[in-house]
Formats: structure tokens, C-alpha cells, sequence
């Protein structure tokens, strides 16, 4: 059973960075694409930013593209995503997602298994 553990999360000023980890377990995960969603106060969830594990290849939602990075390391099983010049409008909880299978999905039907969730609260 696959499980994810969020980690990083945090409060920092606009401008600033911050790091998240995801934590992944009970697959090998070389034929999953590994997401990152975010969920703010009153609003639906939305795909932030996507990776296949096995490649390398990823794609990101145009709100994220230029400031967010998603990475992963193999050998730790985690996946990552770095947020530059953040700003107030990125506050949300950030979720990590797997889903089966290589593709470019940005529906959260897609992606199976999820974290329980990060907190991210950038200041203005």
C-alpha cells in the first residue's frame, strides 16, 4: 500500500522560499507519476506541479511555472517540490499524490493515494 508523509511546510514572508519533501513508501514507484496539489481556505483543490518518476519529466500548472521546481530523489523515495517568490496567494495545505502510470494529468481523480497535507502560509 503506497503511503506519502508531507513534510517542510511552514510560514515565510512574500518573497521568500521554502522546501517541501514527500516521504514515499510501499511501491518501487518507477511507473508512477508523483503529484503535488494544494488546497486554500474555501477553495477546490488544484494541481500545482507533476513528475514521472521514472524520467524525470514534469509538468506544472502556469500559476507555478518559472517559481516552483518538482524534483525526486530515487534512492531516498521522495519527491520534492522548491517554491520560490512565494507569494500570499500560495497559502493553502499542499498535498502529495501517486498515481499508476506516466502521463499529464492535472485531475485529482487521477491520483490514488494522497498525504494527509502540509500547512504553507506565506505573509504579506
Amino acid at each position: 500500500q503506497v503511503q506519502l508523509v508531507e513534510s517542510g511546510g511552514g510560514l515565510v514572508q512574500a518573497g521568500g522560499s521554502l522546501r517541501l519533501s514527500c516521504a514515499a513508501s510501499g511501491s518501487t514507484f518507477s511507473r508512477y507519476t508523483m503529484g503535488w496539489f494544494r488546497q486554500a481556505p474555501g477553495k477546490e483543490r488544484e494541481f500545482v506541479a507533476a513528475i514521472w518518476w521514472n524520467s524525470g519529466l514534469t509538468y506544472y500548472a502556469d500559476s507555478t511555472k518559472g517559481r516552483f521546481t518538482i524534483s525526486r530523489d530515487s534512492a531516498k523515495k521522495t519527491v520534492y517540490l522548491q517554491m520560490n517568490s512565494l507569494k500570499p496567494e500560495d497559502t493553502a495545505v499542499y498535498y502529495c499524490a501517486a498515481s499508476e502510470g506516466w502521463h499529464y494529468s492535472r485531475d485529482i481523480a487521477d491520483f490514488g493515494s494522497w498525504g494527509q497535507g502540509t500547512q504553507v502560509t506565506i505573509s504579506s
